[in-house]
């Protein structure tokens, strides 16, 4: 089984801006309605990828800043988006003036960062009145059961490298308990969404490729599994929010 690499998704940087679903647009409901797309407030988007948030927060007229590791990831976001300056670097390595942004967000990226390192970073980077927002889709929805999904638990099982270690990164509760730990930081509230989207073969084999820690034998067999039931499979999918403002003694 491949070894879970955050810098895997440069080696796939086509594939992911290609093969990943958008956000639900509930979400973006949710962050309107909180006031967190005014307008003019100052993002900064970590872990940025090919820009799947940027483009959303762009486009509700936020002034964003794109931090992605990946050189070509980065360089995706820059020929999409010119208008978003671009940072190549950690989220661990940013060094910014404080009070810079209103927002920082991490949308599907918060799971590869050293929290103890990245939170305090992010305290200081953000205005008083700043929020932290927390994202991510997660790929398979546990409540669904279906023939394909079956195949994939069954993939996963034959599995013997030991799992990733830490929390779950696709637990809201878990990822929820690790960014409060520190103290810096306190949810105020959080948000599921529960969606589907039909994938034949070729999507399957493209959106597993961008899984981490998928080999590619494992990649060939969930796409095997679509074209031996079918040929296309309708895929049970959530996604969670995460809305954090820092605590009284951290703005102290």
């Amino acid at each position: 089984m491949r070894v879970p690499d955050p810098m895997h998704f440069e080696a796939h940087a086509e594939d992911y801006a290609r093969a990943r679903p958008p956000y639900p647009d509930a979400l973006w409901d949710d962050l309107r309605d909180l006031g967190m797309l005014t307008p003019g407030l100052r993002a900064l988007d970590l872990g940025a990828g090919t820009g799947q948030a940027t483009s959303r927060l762009l486009a509700a007229g936020l002034r964003v800043t794109a931090v992605e590791p990946g050189p070509q990831l980065a360089a995706q976001i820059r020929t999409s988006f010119p208008e978003a300056p671009v940072i190549v670097s950690r989220a661990e390595d940013l060094s910014l003036p404080a009070g810079s942004f209103d927002l920082a967000v991490a949308a599907t990226s918060i799971h590869w960062m050293d929290l103890d390192v990245v939170l305090p970073k992010v305290r200081r980077l953000l205005s008083p009145s700043g929020v932290l927002l927390v994202w991510r889709n997660v790929f398979g929805d546990p409540d669904f059961r279906t023939p394909f999904r079956d195949r994939i638990v069954q993939i996963v099982a034959e599995r013997t490298a030991p799992p990733r270690p830490g929390p779950d990164a696709q637990d809201c509760v878990a990822t929820a308990a690790a960014l409060t730990e520190t103290g810096l930081f306190r949810v105020v509230d959080t948000f599921t969404y529960r969606w589907s989207i039909d994938l034949d073969e070729h999507e399957v084999r493209a959106l597993f490729t961008t899984f981490s820690d998928w080999s590619l034998d494992e990649v060939g067999r969930a796409a095997d599994a679509v074209r031996e039931l079918g040929g296309t499979v309708l895929e049970h999918y959530s996604s969670w929010l995460i809305v954090l403002r820092p605590t009284v003694a951290a703005t102290a």
